[in-house]
């Protein structure tokens, strides 16, 4: 009997395992799946487009974040060195009137009329009465003036002629267009004709004023008036003299 069970024992123990060599063997690949996926062009395609998408978000996030960022300021360049010299002034103009620069030197040319009054006769002469001036600043001024005037004969159909020359100081009161002006004129005067025994030449003082209408910074009109003492004949004479004309200003 026992035999009989040992017998049915090992007949069993043979099925169950030849039944576990004949069973199909079921393999399981517990390995990363990611890798077969990765390999995929579907997976290749997710890639690019999710590294294209960051990048337009951090580029616009960057934009952004420029757009509102603060300016920076290099204080080294704007403000100047401690040691630095301060910048020369512009040049000066010679000097101004009436906001304009104006130039130092004057020209004029002008008719005149002198009327000459002294016991031997009297005349009103005709003429031309020339002066220059510099302006040593805006209201002094150093003038020379000279004058040659002519009348109808007198005596033995004698010319007369009286000629007048000088220097002295100007002041001027220089405006934007009227120039009002004083000067104080001495030097020399001839006449003519001769008177026996008296001399064709003496003194002369010349003191007056007149005003100037500034036409363009180059052109003036003048009128003048001046009082003019000379000694002809050995006397004194009390001479009055009216000038008008054009004054060149360089």
């Amino acid at each position: 009997m026992k035999k009989l069970l040992v017998s049915a024992l090992l007949l069993g123990s043979v099925s169950v395992a030849e039944a576990q060599v004949s069973a199909p063997t079921l393999q399981i690949d517990r390995g990363n799946a990611a890798q077969d996926f990765s390999a995929t062009s579907a997976a290749k395609a997710t890639l690019l487009s999710d590294l294209a998408a960051a990048d337009t978000f951090s580029l616009r996030a960057e934009k952004a974040a420029n757009t509102f960022a603060a300016p920076v300021v290099d204080t080294a360049l704007a403000l100047p060195p401690e040691n630095a010299e301060p910048a020369s002034p512009p040049p000066q103009p010679k000097f101004l009137y009436g906001g304009r620069e104006d130039y130092r030197w004057e020209l004029g040319l002008a008719a005149t009329w002198l009327r000459f009054r002294s016991s031997v006769f009297n005349a009103s002469a005709v003429g031309i009465n020339t002066s220059v001036a510099y302006y040593t600043n805006e209201w002094f001024a150093v003038e020379g003036n000279f004058t040659a005037a002519f009348a109808p004969t007198i005596l033995l159909n004698e010319h007369v002629k009286i000629a007048t020359y000088g220097a002295g100081p100007k002041i001027a009161w220089r405006r934007k267009q009227w120039e009002p002006w004083l000067h104080g004129i001495f030097g020399g005067a001839h006449e003519q004709p001769q008177i026996a025994g008296s001399s064709r030449n003496t003194y002369v003082i010349k003191a007056g004023g007149g005003a100037d209408y500034r036409w363009n910074p180059r052109i003036s009109f003048r009128l003048e008036a001046d009082y003019v003492r000379t000694a002809f004949f050995k006397q004194s004479q009390n001479d009055f003299q009216l000038a008008g004309g054009i004054v060149f200003h360089f």
